[in-house]
């Protein structure tokens, strides 16, 4: 837990092991004067030897054996995993309810849209000139394009159409859009792991759900900093509270500004955004998407460092 052997951990202060260990050892002498267990919960602890942080749940208790000594016993127990299973099962519950949401405002799009299609048919009939008629065309093809989009994002009964998928070749034709779309101020840096199999998804969606993410970092950077695409095989891994053998791992990491504590809490909930010309729906449809193929996106974020993490199972794909 504390990236230390036994050998190398007995007889050093906590200071040596722990960087930030005030936040313990400010317990300890509170626990030998009132001889009463403290416990702390949530102890977000900085390891002296690297970057790694723990999270634990602290026991203070005062032990004594008179004549001999007087002294407190410190017990950790890491809960990193724990709080990352609650974490997993709230952002599914936030699903739901977003997927909820969203078909009710997919039944209010379709009736216009029905009509809308509707009318430009009836508009073609009455046209004789064949330049017209191509406007005319492009009204009714976008209809049904956006019509099929609603259909396969929101509607169970359209299941994704599942073929195996190179996740690399979806990184890349991403990559190929974003740069498309922005200036020469925004860098991708590409950090892929050669090892990792080919995976059971809907190609189109799986672009659609990593796009809608990386047009969101790329907005968080104005347009100008780093985009690093990561991807990691994680083996014996939980999505919310089903154990995978395998897992996919794919983050989208920015070095911008960072997200506000308050608004990650609730960023894959529709609606929810810091635009003033934003939709707030980019993340949460990305959620849905990666959800129908058994899927979750995490999100940590600090100035500098947003880490977007695509979390897919691979076990029916071994």
């Amino acid at each position: 837990m504390l990236a230390q052997s036994a050998r190398h951990a007995c007889g050093k202060s906590l200071e040596d092991l722990i960087a930030n260990a005030d936040m313990v050892t400010e317990h300890l002498s509170g626990t030998l004067e009132s001889r009463q267990v403290v416990m702390q919960r949530g102890c977000r602890l900085n390891l002296a030897n690297g970057n790694a942080t723990v999270i634990v749940n602290c026991t203070h208790t005062p032990v004594s054996i008179p004549g001999e000594f007087s002294g407190v016993m410190l017990e950790l127990r890491k809960v990193d995993h724990l709080m990352r299973i609650e974490q997993d099962e709230q952002l599914i519950i936030q699903q739901e309810a977003t997927h909820a949401l969203l078909r009710g405002l997919a039944h209010e799009i379709k009736n216009p849209l029905g009509g809308l299609r509707g009318a430009a048919q009836l508009l073609e009939r009455e046209i004789h000139d064949d330049e017209l008629k191509e406007y005319t065309q492009i009204i009714i093809g976008e209809a049904d394009r956006l019509q099929n989009l609603i259909d396969r994002m929101l509607w169970p009964k359209n299941v994704p159409s599942m073929q195996a998928v190179n996740i690399h070749h979806i990184l890349e034709r991403v990559s190929d859009l974003v740069l498309a779309e922005v200036n020469s101020g925004l860098k991708i840096i590409k950090d892929y792991d050669p090892s990792l199999p080919e995976l059971q998804a809907d190609p189109d969606l799986l672009v659609q759900a990593v796009l809608n993410i990386v047009r969101n970092a790329v907005q968080a950077l104005g347009g100008k900093g780093e985009i690093r695409l990561r991807t990691r095989i994680r083996r014996q891994f939980n999505i919310g509270t089903r154990r995978h053998r395998l897992v996919a791992s794919v983050q989208v990491i920015d070095n911008g500004p960072g997200i506000d504590e308050d608004l990650r809490e609730k960023i894959f909930y529709p609606m929810i955004t810091t635009r003033s010309d934003g939709t707030g729906l980019g993340l949460s449809i990305a959620q849905s998407l990666i959800n129908r193929h058994q899927g979750l996106i995490e999100c940590s974020s600090k100035p500098g460092n947003t880490v977007f993490t695509i979390l897919l199972p691979l076990d029916s794909t071994q």
